[in-house]
């Protein structure tokens, strides 16, 4: 009952880490560049967020974005990012699926438990994943991104995919550790089928071969 309960609490947290990393990976806001101080931007309305697809300018009344469509054009980190939350997107899809199917109220007709526990384990391992593919860019693209123009600070989709990175590990970590195969029970059973083969109280060997020989 305590597995269960903890692996459907790594799904739910794994579900909306997933959710988190789908919504950084598709808006812009990731950061907020400016090539002067606070003050000065602001006036000068030159306020620019940085995303994975499209650099944005903000202002109180424009907010204008251009695509970001030269790749090759693109810094190494930007590229690096966009591939690594795709790849995430992408792996959290199959994780989930497999975590939900391994749950103990789904049967797919007479399978074993190991079964499931392998399914949910596989599922475990490739949210890890996509948790790792989300701490590489949500590190590495803030960094990139002051070398290149600047930082002032963190955009909402940066803040998204923090969150998602961290629902994601923990309810990785919860679910793989949960779902490990105990072969208690496969052994308390042979041990009890060995007891029974074995005498109870082995005796003294008989003489009664001993005493017709003697007659």
């Amino acid at each position: 009952m305590a597995n269960t309960c903890v692996q459907f609490t790594g799904f739910v947290m794994s579900f909306l880490g997933w959710i988190g990393l789908i919504i950084a990976t598709a808006t812009n806001e990731w950061v907020v560049t400016c090539n002067y101080n606070m003050n000065t931007c602001k006036k000068m309305d030159e306020l620019e967020a940085k995303g994975l697809w499209a650099d944005c300018v903000i202002s109180t009344a424009l907010y204008h974005c251009i695509t970001l469509t030269q790749i090759l054009d693109l810094p190494a980190y930007i590229q690096t990012s966009r591939a690594l939350m795709v790849t995430a997107s992408i792996l959290g899809l199959p994780a989930v699926l497999l975590v939900l199917m391994s749950m103990s109220c789904i049967n797919l007709g007479s399978e074993p438990e190991s079964a499931k526990n392998k399914r949910s384990v596989f599922g475990g391992i490739l949210i890890l994943l996509t948790a790792f593919c989300g701490i590489v860019s949500t590190v590495w693209f803030p960094i990139g991104a002051h070398h290149e123009r600047g930082l002032m600070s963190f955009g909402f989709s940066l803040y998204s995919g923090w969150v998602g990175t961290a629902l994601c590990l923990l309810g990785g970590c919860m679910i793989t550790c949960c779902s490990v195969d105990t072969p208690a029970t496969y052994t308390d059973n042979n041990r009890f089928y060995y007891s029974k083969q074995s005498p109870a109280h082995p005796g003294p060997p008989s003489t009664n071969h001993a005493k017709s020989a003697h007659v």
